[in-house]
């Protein structure tokens, strides 16, 4: 059965897509802990990040440095940390979260929610800053 985010991949489910490429897809987290916070995942479906083949791994951090770097002049931030959790959707991902300060990675925070013109506008910014 497709995960979640292979159906993303597939246009099954909508996404607030950032950007992607033949092997790795960018969106935006529809259930965020800060603004901006993006899911980078490969498009080949493997559950756990580790089990990934090395230049699928590798090339999935290259291309969330791509991500990374348009996040952080998108959205006001110290820095964008990285996550791997891996617990919530079987498909391996890393998120890319804006942070000030160490505290602001806690995926224990309450989810934020913004509306589709603030998300939409979002995507936007951060594509504009690829």
């Amino acid at each position: 059965m497709a995960s979640i985010f292979t159906k993303i991949i597939a246009g099954e489910i909508p996404s607030y897509k950032i950007i992607e490429d033949e092997n790795f897809y960018a969106f935006l987290d529809v259930f965020p802990i800060a603004k901006g916070h993006t899911l980078v995942i490969p498009k080949k479906e493997v559950d756990y990040l580790f089990d990934l083949d090395d230049e699928t791994l590798g090339g999935l951090h290259v291309f969330a440095k791509r991500v990374a770097k348009a996040l952080e002049k998108s959205v006001d931030c110290k820095r964008i940390g990285t996550a791997v959790v891996g617990l919530e959707v079987p498909h391996a991902h890393l998120h890319l979260v804006p942070i000030n300060e160490i505290t602001d990675l806690s995926f224990e925070k309450p989810k934020l929610k913004f509306s589709e013109a603030e998300m939409t506008e979002l995507m936007s910014k951060i594509k504009s800053n690829l």
